[in-house]
């Protein structure tokens, strides 16, 4: 009898540990859902950067300031008379009707937009002929984009600003060119599109050539909807980033292959986030793998709200972006003096860090919000750590993610590509685009005049129209 009862009150412990398990995981899940559907979606806290700002800082915004004004003063500009109403030339007290000029009158100014508008251009090639009969010549034409096209090399860079910079899908566009003065159908603009795409596609192509010779490369993946005849299916774009360009690349799947065969087997460092299938081009004989605290932060920011804990680790990663700050500050930014003050300052922070993680490890159970983000920081610790070792490598991914912020953007807006060559034509654009960016280059100006200059330009030399080539010798 008694060991029954003592049975009985096994099973009831079990049973009551069991539940108190699941009562706690779904308090968790409950915390969680009320965050995602309630709570801010930003993952901002208090600023890391709000610690080190200076007087230099203060003297950047007035820098800053300075160079806005001065782009309003070198604005084309246009003047304006406003002439006194002929009744109101007469003075109220004396009645006298014969006023004078005072000065120059009072001056303001506005800065106003100006439509843009379009052109047909006619041109006109001299034909000249020899009197004998024998010999006529014409002078040469203009160059197209695309022979016997009828659209300029300027219309067909503005199609693909307005698509891959601005994220208008091309309904928009047949709105606006509408309301300048042309209807051009959707088709039409679709396939000035593709044909942009087909013309740069050698610069595309040399960027994902010369991409396996960087040391340092950040990347990251998003889902494209393609909405194929047959049937339609998830594809991905993959951004892959460097201090030169942005290069995105379409493929049908998540797969490691993509990031592999992009990558070929060159060495360097691969900055990306815990996703298995970079692990391939992370191989013995590839790149080594770096990790990213952004990613490792927001585990613990999503498990502040089920567990206190979280807030000092947060803590804890800030002052590893505020030992970052002051190697700015300092401007010894990737240099040797940054490497020693992550050695100094970086490295006694992350041993604090795994320290505390050690400490609270076995209070929290594995599958809860926080043991999630504890398992995420001890199974990527070596990637973590990479960065105490190369000054070159960033904290974080965050570079790749906004890159592919646009990607995101677009997709809401145009929802879908219509197959996988329209995803490639695409992403060849968009890198184009970014890379235009990311150099502070004037994407419409560079790509109306690659349209036309690629079509001359040797092979051999194509690397001067990628973009941070380009801006050094052909920029106006």
């Amino acid at each position: 009898m008694q060991a029954i009862t003592e049975n009985h009150e096994c099973q009831y412990r079990s049973d009551a540990l069991k539940y108190r398990e699941l009562s706690a995981r779904l308090s968790e899940e409950n915390a969680m859902l009320k965050q995602r559907l309630f709570g801010k979606k930003s993952e901002k806290m208090p600023s890391v950067r709000n610690g080190t700002r200076s007087s230099s800082d203060t003297e950047l915004t007035k820098s800053n300031r300075k160079e806005r004004r001065s782009q309003r003063d070198n604005l084309p500009t246009s003047r304006h008379e406003h002439k006194v109403a002929d009744e109101a030339k007469c003075c109220p007290k004396c009645g006298s009707e014969e006023l004078k000029k005072v000065g120059e009158g009072k001056i303001s100014t506005t800065v106003e937009y100006i439509p843009a508008r379009l052109e047909r251009q006619i041109h006109v090639q001299e034909t000249l002929a020899c009197p004998c009969g024998d010999y006529v010549v014409t002078a040469k034409g203009p160059t197209r984009p695309v022979e016997g096209g009828q659209y300029g090399p300027g219309f067909m860079a503005n199609i693909v600003v307005s698509k891959c910079v601005d994220s208008l899908p091309l309904y928009r566009m047949e709105k606006q060119l509408s309301r300048a003065g042309l209807k051009v159908s959707r088709s039409t603009l679709c396939n000035l599109f593709h044909q942009t795409a087909n013309v740069v596609k050698p610069i595309y192509e040399r960027m994902l050539k010369s991409l396996p010779g960087y040391h340092m490369v950040l990347a990251d993946e998003t889902p494209l909807p393609i909405m194929a005849s047959k049937k339609a299916h998830k594809g991905y774009v993959w951004a892959f980033c460097n201090n030169d360009y942005i290069l995105y690349r379409y493929s049908r799947t998540r797969s490691g292959d993509t990031p592999d065969e992009v990558l070929n087997n060159s060495k360097g460092i691969l900055l990306a986030d815990a996703f298995g299938g970079y692990n391939k081009a992370c191989s013995t004989k590839g790149r080594k793998r770096a990790g990213c605290w952004a990613h490792a932060r927001r585990k613990f920011f999503e498990a502040k709200a089920t567990a206190p804990e979280s807030l000092k680790v947060l803590e804890l990663i800030s002052s590893l972006y505020q030992v970052e700050y002051e190697a700015k500050e300092k401007e010894v930014f990737t240099g040797a003096e940054h490497l020693e003050l992550r050695k100094s300052k970086s490295a006694s922070i992350i041993d604090k860090i795994k320290k505390y993680l050690v400490e609270q490890q076995s209070l929290h159970p594995p599958k809860s919000p926080f043991g999630k983000a504890i398992g995420y920081i001890f199974n990527n610790w070596q990637e973590l750590s990479c960065f105490l070792i190369d000054a070159k490598i960033p904290l974080d991914n965050n570079a790749s993610e906004r890159a592919l912020r646009i990607i995101a953007i677009g997709r809401k807006n145009y929802l879908f590509a219509g197959n996988d060559d329209a995803a490639e034509n695409l992403a060849g654009l968009y890198s184009l685009m970014a890379s235009c960016e990311l150099n502070d280059i004037n994407p419409e100006q560079y790509l109306a005049d690659v349209l036309v200059r690629v079509h001359t330009h040797p092979q051999q030399e194509i690397d001067e129209l990628l973009p941070h080539k380009w801006k050094k010798l052909y920029q106006k």
